[in-house]
């Protein structure tokens, strides 16, 4: 069947009557369903339509890709459509990004969101980027970067920092970025637009559009969902997932805060110490209620010698990966920490594996040091995702905080402890940490 599948997806036209024949209105298999889409669009259009606004002439390109992205890029594309501004809409039609699909699949899928997305086109132009065009090759600036984001992408599959380079997912990977950088450097180089918009911005084809836009000097925007319901968080022209607050640090940081402010600030603290939710944020990272310092002491069996803490990342997450700055990843520095506590018996090292890695799929951290380190001397604790422990509490038995780049680290620093950071993290380089360079 591969083989006929790879010989249909060579020949013109074999989709498009599979399409008529077989398939009409629904997706392959193996392909997925904008059915929600399909029903929400004639509305939207027409709402659009009804509050249209005079034409601006700038000129907006938005990329999507996966289901839940061409979900909401459409919804985006139509208001901003609405507003009066010249909207194009790209697309890729694949559902998967870890897998390889067969061309004559993705022709078929691409030919039914083809038929999904058609009232949009009574608003915005439509652009299928599965058979675009192409420059031959890229400049070196972009070359230079396929490896690099693929191994990434690689990374954030997997969700692990040791992936091996020459393995199918990673060739996968760059063939894709690679193919989609040549078409849309040709497109965009055409086309022009004032402004791209694009999701995530740091990984897989969300990436390299961003990396692309800015080899040609577009203005981009890049944005991600994040922990609280009905918000988002928005970057210029800087990929949104690097969370660089240092404008916001430069024009804040000597403002202080108001009375409400700082209310707010400790209900979200007491809250986050509590293993509860805050106002709109959706996800809760533990569920351990407090105990208390002492408790924790007890049960872990700490005794008067300095506590040192150490909240790790999840694995694979955009937030965690390439963050490193004075270590090969996340992993090899805490192996190498371990390494120098093992060593230093005067020392309480306690590492806590993020609580967030028990509503993911991928390996643990705890699995991972565990089979590297498969006994630990008495004054290095190592405590799972699972482990009924408040990492709070843990907080308060500490003397010091060593972090990679969570924020625990910088609620770490607001209770007053000395807290070293060694990754890049949005609160870095601010004055209130110690901020590793070797």
């Amino acid at each position: 069947m591969n083989r006929l599948k790879q010989t249909l997806g060579s020949i013109p036209y074999t989709a498009e009557l599979y399409w008529l024949l077989r398939q009409t209105g629904k997706p392959p298999v193996g392909g997925y369903s904008l059915k929600a889409l399909q029903a929400a669009l004639p509305a939207w259009v027409a709402q659009a339509q009804a509050t249209q606004k005079l034409p601006t002439g700038k000129k907006v390109f938005i990329f999507a890709m996966l289901p839940y992205w061409v979900e909401q890029t459409s919804l985006v594309a139509l208001a901003l459509a609405a507003l009066g501004h010249e909207v194009t809409l790209a697309y890729l039609p694949y559902a998967h990004w870890k897998k390889s699909v067969e061309r004559f699949d993705s022709r078929r899928q691409n030919l039914y969101m083809r038929e999904v997305l058609k009232p949009l086109e009574a608003q915005i132009t439509l652009l299928p980027l599965l058979e675009a065009s192409q420059v031959k090759t890229l400049p070196p600036e972009l070359e230079d970067q396929m490896p690099a984001a693929a191994y990434r992408d690689v990374q954030y599959s997997l969700l692990r920092e040791d992936v091996d380079s020459d393995s199918e997912l990673y060739h996968l990977r760059l063939e894709r970025n690679t193919t989609h950088a040549r078409a849309l450097l040709k497109l965009l180089d055409d086309q022009r637009p004032d402004v791209l918009i694009t999701p995530n911005g740091s990984m897989l084809e969300f990436g390299i559009t961003f990396k692309v836009a800015q080899f040609l000097g577009i203005p981009a925007m890049t944005y991600e969902f994040g922990e609280q319901s009905e918000r988002m968080w928005l970057a210029q022209n800087e990929d949104v997932m690097a969370q660089d607050t240092s404008g916001l640090w430069d024009a804040y940081a000597g403002v202080p805060l108001t009375e409400e402010e700082w209310v707010r600030v400790k209900d979200f603290f007491s809250a986050r110490q509590g293993g509860g939710l805050w106002e709109n944020f959706a996800r809760r990272w533990q569920g351990t209620a407090s105990q208390g310092g002492e408790a924790v002491r007890a049960a872990l069996g700490l005794d008067a010698r300095p506590v040192v803490l150490l909240p790790t990342n999840v694995l694979g997450d955009s937030l965690t990966l390439g963050r490193h700055l004075i270590s090969e990843s996340m992993t090899d520095w805490l192996i190498r920490t371990i390494e120098y506590f093992r060593d230093h018996p005067e020392v309480q090292f306690v590492i806590r594996v993020h609580p967030g890695e028990t509503i993911g799929w991928g390996p643990s951290v705890y699995d991972i040091l565990t089979e590297k380190f498969p006994e630990l001397p008495e004054n290095i604790h190592l405590l799972p995702a699972d482990a009924k422990v408040n990492t709070y509490d843990l907080v308060n038995t500490a003397d010091v905080g060593l972090v990679f780049t969570t924020t625990v680290g910088m609620e770490m620093a607001m209770v007053g402890l000395p807290v070293i950071v060694t990754g890049q993290t949005h609160y870095r380089n601010k004055g209130f940490t110690l901020d590793a360079e070797s």
